[in-house]
This record gives structure tokens, C-alpha cells and sequence, in this order.
């Protein structure tokens, strides 16, 4: 779980910040990102593991699991069920998944990230069928998952996440729910700052232009994408959902992690999450 204007601390970056790209560069930049997650995936769980959990299901940095949120429906309906994650990462929410007797396949784009998921299968004793695959092509059947969700994979990376919300619901059937959660919106005007420092807005927030990160080649080493709450909305619908909910977390007064821009002296005044809930239409 990143954000916009998180720089990455590598000494190669010779720029980072809001950029205009083209089509073409936009996809550069996708690809630059699934090298990223796949190069730092260990240094991302040496961060951020022990908060998620080696097998547990964490929506956000807010801490919202899904054992208390229920946002894939009732556990004991999952059971009978065939279920979808997409930009997995290490594959902790599959994983809590299949400790709960839940089918559940992980997808993530980046191979470092899939052999993560090895190590913690080893570690856990819980074995999850993984496959690397592009969120925006996956080699999956039509119609062959009762629900399909994402915590924070695979949408804010990409340029044209309407395909991923495309393929979510090629691979549901009719009546299936899609979940994702996703940086705010809102936090794209504001600094990335978990601090009382963050709380002044800075940019637009309809500025669409993407955050991207840049060697000294040129070549771009970390990229996201922005969208608005109706961008999110516009998406789904088009891709032929209906939309159930629009999640926006509160920051948990328990909750003392900092994690990036998100953090309690922040989230007590924005939003950091937005949780999307949709079910595909059965025409």
C-alpha cells in the first residue's frame, strides 16, 4: 500500500513527482511497477508483515479485517464458494481465507511477490494456489468465481484500471461481488504526510496527472494513477456492476501505526481507504 508522493529513497531517482505521460509511457510505468513490487516485495513485508499479519485479512492501513467487516459476505457462506484475489501480494488474505476452509486462488503481477507467498505457505503451513498474472489479462475462465476482491492490488497501479474491473467481472458470475479497496481519493490533493503537516491540501483533486518516480535513463521506477470517487463509480458501472457500498474507514483510536502517509493524527481528520462493494449484473 503506497501513495502518491512516497518517494522511495533510491539513489538512482533522478526526478519524483506529478507528471504528464502518454498512453505509451502510462503503460512503462505499469510495467515499471510490477518490477518494483517485485524487487522490494521483502523489504515491504520486513516493513509492513508483522501489521498484516502472515495469514490474516487486512483491507487498510486502518486495520479493517475482514473478520469483523464481513465485506466478502458471511464466512460460512465463502465456504461453498469460489473465490478471487488480485494483486495479492504475499497472498495474507487468501491465506486467512484458506485457513478458513475457503477456495481461494491469489493473483499478483510481480514473481517476487509470489515466491513471498511460498515462503509464508512454508512458514504458516497453509498452502495457497498462486498465479502470477497481469490483473488486467488474467488466464482464468469466464464466469469461474462466485467473488473476486483486491486490498489495495493491482487498481492504483495501472492506467487503465477499467480493464481490471473488466476482467473481475469476465471471471464472476452474474450476481458475484467484487471488493476493492484503494487510497482515498481525497488524499491525492493532500502531501503524504501522516502528520498535522498533511492536513493542508496542495494540489487539485481533479488533477488527474500521475505520480511516477524516474531514473537517470528516463526510465520510470515507480508510478500511480489517480481516480476520482465518481472515476471509481463510472468504472464499475461500465464494466457492469452495480454498486453496494462505498466503504470510507474512520481511523480506529486503537490503531497507532503509522504506515506511509496514513496515521492516527491524520486519519482522525481524512479518509485514507475507500472500500468499493459491487455485484456484477445478471444482465
Amino acid at each position: 500500500m503506497q501513495t502518491a508522493g512516497d518517494e522511495h529513497g533510491d539513489e538512482r531517482l533522478a526526478s519524483a513527482g506529478f507528471h504528464q505521460v502518454d498512453a505509451a509511457t502510462s503503460q512503462d510505468a505499469a510495467a515499471a511497477n510490477a518490477r518494483w513490487w517485485s524487487e522490494t516485495a521483502e523489504e515491504y513485508l520486513d516493513e509492513h508483515g508483522a501489521f498484516l499479519g502472515p495469514a490474516d485479512f487486512c483491507w487498510c492501513p486502518e486495520g479493517v479485517r475482514e473478520s469483523e467487516a464481513g465485506l466478502l459476505g458471511p464466512l460460512s457462506s465463502l465456504r461453498g464458494q469460489r473465490v478471487l484475489e488480485i494483486g495479492a501480494g504475499a497472498a495474507q488474505c487468501s491465506r486467512w481465507l484458506r485457513r478458513h476452509g475457503v477456495d481461494a486462488l491469489a493473483t499478483d503481477v510481480a514473481p517476487g511477490m509470489a515466491e513471498a507467498a511460498a515462503r509464508l505457505d512454508a512458514e504458516t503451513g497453509i498452502d495457497v494456489p498462486f498465479l502470477t498474472a497481469d490483473a488486467r489479462e488474467l488466464p482464468l475462465a469466464d464466469a469461474a468465481f462466485d467473488v473476486v476482491f483486491t486490498a489495495f492490488g493491482a487498481i492504483p497501479f495501472v492506467p487503465d484500471s477499467g480493464r481490471v474491473h473488466a476482467e473481475a467481472a469476465r471471471v464472476l458470475r452474474p450476481g458475484g461481488r467484487w471488493v476493492c479497496s484503494v487510497t482515498h481519493p481525497v488524499r491525492w490533493a493532500f502531501p503524504d504526510d501522516p502528520t498535522s503537516a498533511g492536513l493542508t491540501a496542495v494540489r487539485s483533486y481533479f488533477d488527474r496527472t500521475p505520480y511516477s518516480e524516474v531514473d537517470a535513463t528516463g526510465r520510470h521506477v515507480y508510478a500511480e494513477f489517480h481516480r476520482t470517487v465518481g472515476d471509481h463509480v463510472r468504472e464499475l458501472v461500465a464494466a457492469g456492476f452495480d454498486v453496494l457500498d462505498l466503504v470510507e474507514p474512520e481511523w480506529p483510536a486503537q490503531n497507532t501505526n503509522v504506515w506511509g502517509g496514513w496515521g492516527p493524527e491524520r486519519g482522525e481528520f481524512l479518509p485514507g481507504t475507500l472500500i468499493l462493494v459491487a455485484r456484477r449484473r445478471t444482465r
